[in-house]
């Protein structure tokens, strides 16, 4: 059965959340991905939140680290999760090393809102590179000290500060102080 109305065209694929689904479900961060292709970790992040729609020669290369081919991820299509509540043990986690990400929902594909539990060791960073990708970003500082620099602006928040920014300008997190500092975040469109 067709997607599509008469007269109308049919829906755009989702390329970013399909490559983001393919990644997460074989435990690979964008930075393991781009690594394996010899890309940079931008541009994975900026194919899977659909700020950039690569070449079908460039798609090809980063499917290859997968592995999958073209017409298996173009066939790929995830049932929509029904779930609305989510134990802290259900909570998925899509980092590794000194910096937790735990996301609410297992499933992103589709889906327009990211939340995370965030954790940052002492010391810990998002990398001297700093991200961007399209959307917007915000979160809310539970515990410890997160430094947060957006452009050339660079702020230290404690407990019960936030941040929200447009996710294009560039951005990077650090954890300051001798204890670990938990954040809850939200990010639309997911970008991990």
């Amino acid at each position: 059965m067709s997607n599509t109305r008469k007269g109308q065209p049919p829906a755009p694929i989702d390329i970013g959340g399909r490559l983001r689904q393919l990644r997460m479900a074989r435990n690979l961060s964008q930075r393991e991905l781009a690594k394996r292709v010899g890309v940079t970790n931008s541009t994975i992040s900026l194919i899977e939140s659909n700020g950039s729609n690569p070449s079908v020669g460039a798609l090809k290369r980063i499917l290859d680290g997968l592995p999958i081919g073209l017409a298996e991820f173009f066939a790929y299509e995830p049932d929509r999760p029904q779930k609305a509540f989510y134990r802290s043990d259900e909570l998925v986690e899509i980092g590794k090393g000194p910096i937790s990400f735990r996301q609410v929902g297992e499933m992103m594909f589709g889906r327009s809102l990211q939340i995370l539990k965030e954790c940052y060791q002492p010391g810990s960073d998002t990398g001297k590179v700093p991200l961007v990708h399209e959307g917007e970003e915000g979160g809310i500082v539970l515990s410890g000290r997160l430094e947060v620099t957006v452009d050339e602006e660079r702020r230290v928040l404690g407990p019960g500060d936030a941040y929200y920014f447009e996710s294009r300008r560039p951005h990077r997190f650090r954890c300051v102080g001798p204890q670990p500092c938990e954040v809850v975040s939200a990010c639309t469109p997911p970008t991990f």
